[in-house]
């Protein structure tokens, strides 16, 4: 009742008053950045409703268009300026601007970007959001403007934060660089992904960031090639720079040499002397979509290779007791590696506790496993990562080879996971334990199929293109018809242990036939 009466003397107050006039108070009330609603502020419920509404309505008019590019900047903190003709918006910073040129009746004719101390470009990209009819899609430019935005998140003044902007220049152009190596003009997409120096590596366009695509599953692959239109991509990472709370010496020029590697096989660089670097509060990072679950033996090599002990960049320093990994909170490797496959395979939210699985398989009775977790002693913990932080691009192969090894171990035991955690039929099962044996191999322990023996296969991931596998019977159990190098090449090719459980199954079942 209270709402209603509130409404009711709104319009009694306004029905006399032109719309023009409202539109000027809605505009005096939203004229200050916003970067998030604050619903206990005074008018933090106005400003809210004007957002929604705005996402409501289509802008068609030319001054519509302007009212929403107005809107949408100061929502991300930018300032807006509308140019005397009318045609053309300004959404500024104190390190960039963005010109929206439009047409009379509303279209986007072009739309250039500057950063401090450059000369404006056209950049399709961001055309390209405006250039669906008259739906033009603001929430992407909205995001577009956050990561212009966040290129120049490093404390400190307009010039600190431009030598933040010019580092990260550099470190794409030496990435590009690297990206060069060893490729001929055949080379495919999947080839770069699984073999390149630092993967397959897309340059920053417009606000999106350098991201390096460093591992794909076979069956990603398959799935390519037998849907070439599909946008299947692998594991991914961007590249960025970030503030720190310690100084870094970054290198504010391009330190790649030239197309020909050291003398050690790895890229030559430049010395980093003082003309060619500077100490800022920053360093590069490489930021994963997800986080990925890594081994504590890997993150320690990581740490090495970079030289930065914190691969938590906005954290404080400090110790985890029993290792020396700082920033990041450690856990049982194989638990972390359970809780990220249900996170990604689930819709709904499930247990992370759970340990015991059914996998499903055409041709085959349903398997169900059981994985052990291991402990949190040095040699089989983890921890997620969300970023590697480094300084300088002679690390980046050796952190690609590592994350690529890491997901290949992750992708192996992530295939024992699934959402059925409860067997729904009373079909025939199978029964797998999977037990962590190093940080980068595990043994899969089953029944023989003829005898009541235990029997085991070993699976040691050596690196993200090396497997080997080792079948282990009983003595005086008869053979499975399964050798290790039929193992590992099956392993090889598929990454799947239930696939690979199959054809052992299989294999045994045509010599019981026999026999």
């Amino acid at each position: 009742t209270s709402t209603n009466a509130l409404m009711e003397r709104l319009h009694l107050k306004y029905q006399q008053k032109p719309w023009s006039e409202t539109l000027k108070l809605v505009h005096f009330c939203m004229d200050k950045p916003l970067q998030q609603p604050d619903s206990n502020a005074p008018d933090g419920p106005l400003l809210s409703c004007m957002e929604k509404i705005q996402r409501a309505l289509h802008a068609k008019s030319l001054f519509s268009v302007m009212n929403r590019l107005e809107s949408l900047s100061k929502q991300k903190g930018l300032n807006a300026h509308i140019s005397p003709s009318g045609t053309a918006c300004y959404i500024t910073s104190s390190m960039f601007y963005i010109e929206v040129q439009l047409e009379k009746d509303g279209e986007v004719m072009d739309v250039k970007l500057a950063h401090l101390g450059e000369d404006p470009v056209v950049k399709l990209i961001f055309s390209q959001l405006f250039l669906f009819g008259r739906m033009k899609n603001y929430d992407a430019f909205g995001k577009s403007l956050e990561d212009l935005s966040n290129l120049y998140q490093i404390p400190g003044n307009s010039e600190m934060k431009a030598k933040g902007y010019f580092a990260l220049q550099a470190l794409e152009k030496d990435l590009y660089s690297m990206s060069l190596l060893d490729r001929t003009q055949d080379v495919n997409r999947v080839t770069e992904v699984l073999h390149g120096k630092v993967g397959h590596l897309v340059p920053r366009t417009g606000a999106t960031p350098t991201n390096i695509e460093f591992y794909i599953s076979p069956y990603q692959v398959l799935e390519a090639e037998l849907n070439p239109d599909s946008q299947v991509c692998g594991t991914k990472a961007v590249v960025a720079v970030e503030g720190t709370d310690t100084l870094h010496k970054l290198p504010l020029s391009p330190l790649f040499v030239d197309s020909q590697a050291g003398e050690d096989g790895h890229p030559a660089f430049l010395p980093l002397t003082d003309e060619l670097s500077m100490d800022l509060p920053a360093a590069f990072v490489l930021k994963f979509q997800q986080p990925i679950p890594m081994s504590s033996s890997s993150i320690e090599e990581i740490q090495r290779l970079t030289g930065i002990h914190n691969l938590n960049t906005n954290k404080k320093n400090h110790l985890i007791p029993g290792i020396q990994i700082t920033g990041l909170k450690l856990a049982p490797l194989y638990e972390l590696i359970v809780q990220s496959a249900l996170q990604e395979k689930c819709s709904e939210d499930l247990s992370t506790h759970k340990s015991c699985f059914f996998v499903s398989l055409p041709d085959c009775p349903k398997h169900c496993y059981f994985i052990n977790k291991g402990s949190e002693k040095s040699d089989l913990a983890g921890a997620l990562v969300s970023k590697i932080p480094f300084s300088h691009p002679k690390c980046m192969p050796g952190v690609i080879e590592i994350l690529r090894h890491q997901v290949a171990c992750n992708s192996l035991i992530s295939s024992c996971v699934s959402e059925k955690h409860i067997n729904e039929d009373d079909s025939e099962l199978l029964y797998f334990e999977v037990v962590p044996y190093t940080n980068a191999s595990f043994s899969v322990f089953f029944l023989h199929p003829v005898k009541e023996n235990l029997a085991c296969v070993i699976i040691d991931v050596i690196t993200s293109r090396e497997v080997q596998c080792r079948l282990h019977l009983n003595p005086q159990d008869p053979t499975l018809n399964s050798s290790d190098d039929f193992i590992t090449r099956a392993v090889k090719r598929c990454m799947s242990v239930p696939v690979v459980m199959r054809a052992i199954f299989r294999n045994a079942a045509k010599v019981k036939a026999e026999s």
